[in-house]
This record gives structure tokens, sequence and C-alpha cells, in this order.
């Protein structure tokens, strides 16, 4: 089978989505679950170039099919189960999305500054901010706690792009 490859993606390009998976099937001898035309074309293209200067040299095939053996491919991500259906004592692996100010490090970290000689430390909970045994609803509350006077809290312990501390 004589192919001329130009002709050929020529009149791809003005075939509709019936006509390009009527080809599809001619050329890969298989119904093609797609219906993008796009898609359809480079696939068929593809094809007309493997016929026409040949395909993956033995070797290279060998190659790719030990590459696929290795890797743990998934063509749809897997099912959620219920939590119902999971075994007692299992882990269960959720997505983290954090409910505090995305400023701000993770709940458990110790913020620290040094303020007129002394050391200031502040613990970030889930829900506020604990200095010196109290807990606060926000950093400026801390900062004005301290300090006496009203500042940006985030300004005061140096928090300014996305919890990185300067």
């Amino acid at each position: 089978m004589k192919l001329n490859i130009a002709e050929e993606v020529k009149a791809l390009n003005s075939m509709t989505v019936g006509e390009l998976r009527e080809r599809y099937r001619e050329f890969f001898g298989e119904e093609s679950w797609a219906s993008n035309k796009g898609f359809l074309r480079k696939r068929i293209v593809w094809r007309i170039q493997a016929l026409a200067e040949g395909d993956l040299s033995e070797r290279a095939r060998r190659r790719a099919e030990e590459l696929a053996n290795d890797a743990d491919l998934r063509i749809r991500p897997p099912k959620q189960f219920p939590a119902s259906a999971m075994p007692e004592g299992r882990t269960v692996v959720r997505q983290f999305s954090p409910s505090h100010d995305r400023r701000l490090p993770m709940p458990g970290t110790v913020l620290t500054r040094q303020y007129r000689g002394e050391m200031v430390m502040v613990t970030i909970l889930d829900g506020g901010f604990e200095y010196e045994g109290q807990v606060y609803r926000s950093l400026t509350a801390v900062a004005g706690a301290i300090t006496g006077t009203h500042w940006n809290g985030f300004h005061f312990f140096g928090l300014r792009d996305k919890g990185a501390a300067r």
C-alpha cells in the first residue's frame, strides 16, 4: 500500500468526525472511542507515517514494553471507597485542605520574635494563636497584647509571603 503522506494529511483536514472515525477503523482495524477531530487526525497521521516510513525498531519496541511493565499506569483514577467499606484499623488517605490562612505556617508551628530584649513565642493553633497561656483569634490581637499598640500581626512576626518567615 503506497501512501502519499502530504495528500493523506490534507484530506484528513477536511473530514468530519464520522469520516475520521471510519478512516481510523481502516488504519487500525478497530473502532475509535474518541470523537475529537484533532485527536483522531493525529492518531491517523501517526499511523500513516508509520506505514510509509517504517514503525519502531524491534529494540525500541522491547524497551517500551519494559518501561510499561515497570510503570504503575492507570487510565482512570481509582474510585473512592465509602468510609464504611474500609476495614478497621486501616489508614485512610485524604486530600489535605488547610482551613487556616495560607500565609501562616501549619498549626503547631511556634513563631518567635525578639521584642524589647525578650524572646516572644506564639504557637499557631487550628482556631487561633496561643501566647503566654491565652488564646487569641488573630495575630494582630497577639501583636497588640505584646506591644500595647495596634500592629499588623503578619508584619510584626515577619510573615509577608505565604507562610515564609523573613
